[in-house]
């Protein structure tokens, strides 16, 4: 089990977007010697493999010899793979090779309470016979099951009565306050008052409270959760579109058409749009390929255009993440 003290300290999970969003965070933190999370859903890396291009297992494999990295299935569980199933084969190899897991039914429960919070034992039970030491993420975000601060409360009490000591290895609770995403921006309704009414909650059960969808805030903003008492944040689509924007920058136009084309084909940029989103016009092109660049970069297709742009994207990396760093402790 990894020293629950540590994650005191950890502020930022960033989605594993590519291959290079990957290594710059292995890079940056062992040389900072900077704590850092890393969240792969179950669509970017699973049992069965995903579209950043790993498996669960090769995934830690390639990121186990940095002391500094706490890896976390993020939505682990029913509903939340590329395909339906009950998540079962997942939770049996994240058990295994994760840190950390986000135990999160309510995909597929968010109109059950009850039944998401038995889901959300028996799951954590599950996963406790394959690895005692694992720890654990519950709740969810709020565009997938909204939740006021009474139900988190409630959902908390639950657990403990129902889990005994086993809910000491609960060290996050997913909390809410107004974050959503749509496209490339962040289109929620902030409200503090609310963060810190579910901060208290999560305190009072003594988890550490961590917010998802921190995507397209500024730093101001997300320092600011940050002072009212927030633990951690997620950052995940924001890094693809920020290494997807590099690669525009240094594009020919020949070579943003066929990458458009790879993109629009691909149908990934849909369930990011409205529905009267028209992808043909120049202004939607570019932001077509920015929603859903990330999810190509593990394919042939985009191998094929033999883009040798990876040393301007670690670098851009880099410079976010010590930045995000220093504002954050400044």
């Amino acid at each position: 089990m990894i020293n629950k003290d540590i994650l005191k300290n950890i502020k930022y999970y960033i989605g594993p977007m590519s291959k290079n969003i990957v290594d710059v965070i292995y890079e940056f933190s062992l040389e900072n010697a900077y704590n850092i999370g890393i969240i792969p859903s179950r669509r970017q890396i699973d049992y069965d493999g995903g579209y950043v291009g790993w498996t669960t297992e090769s995934f830690y494999e390639y990121t186990k010899n940095n002391p500094h990295l706490i890896i976390e299935r993020d939505h682990g569980g029913i509903g939340q793979g590329d395909r339906y199933d009950n998540g079962t084969l997942s939770f049996l190899e994240d058990a295994k090779y994760c840190d950390i897991i986000h135990v999160d039914p309510w995909k597929n429960y968010g109109n059950n309470f009850d039944k998401g919070v038995i889901e959300t034992i028996d799951n954590i039970k599950f996963i406790h016979k394959i690895n005692p030491y694992c720890l654990f993420e519950v709740g969810t975000e709020q565009s997938i099951c909204y939740f006021d601060v009474n139900q988190l409360d409630e959902m908390l009490t639950i657990l403990k009565k129902e889990l005994g000591v086993l809910f000491n290895n609960i060290v996050y609770c997913v909390i809410q306050s107004g974050t959503q995403l749509h496209g490339t921006n962040n289109i929620g309704n902030y409200d503090p008052e609310r963060l810190k009414d579910m901060i208290k909650v999560c305190n009072k059960f003594g988890l550490l409270s961590k917010e998802h969808n921190g995507d397209y805030l500024s730093l101001d903003e997300i320092k600011n959760k940050f002072d009212l008492g927030l633990s951690a944040i997620n950052i995940a689509p924001e890094f693809g579109v920020f290494e997807t924007d590099i690669l525009l920058e240094n594009m020919t136009s020949e070579q943003k058409d066929e990458f458009f084309n790879i993109c629009y084909n691909s149908k990934k940029w849909e369930k990011w749009v409205s529905d009267d989103f028209t992808p043909f016009n120049n202004k939607n092109k570019t932001e077509l390929m920015r929603i859903c660049g990330h999810y190509q970069f593990s394919t042939k297709e985009f191998s094929n255009l033999n883009l040798d742009f990876n040393n301007i994207i670690k670098e851009r990396l880099y410079n976010k993440l010590k930045i995000m760093k220093n504002y954050v402790n400044s």
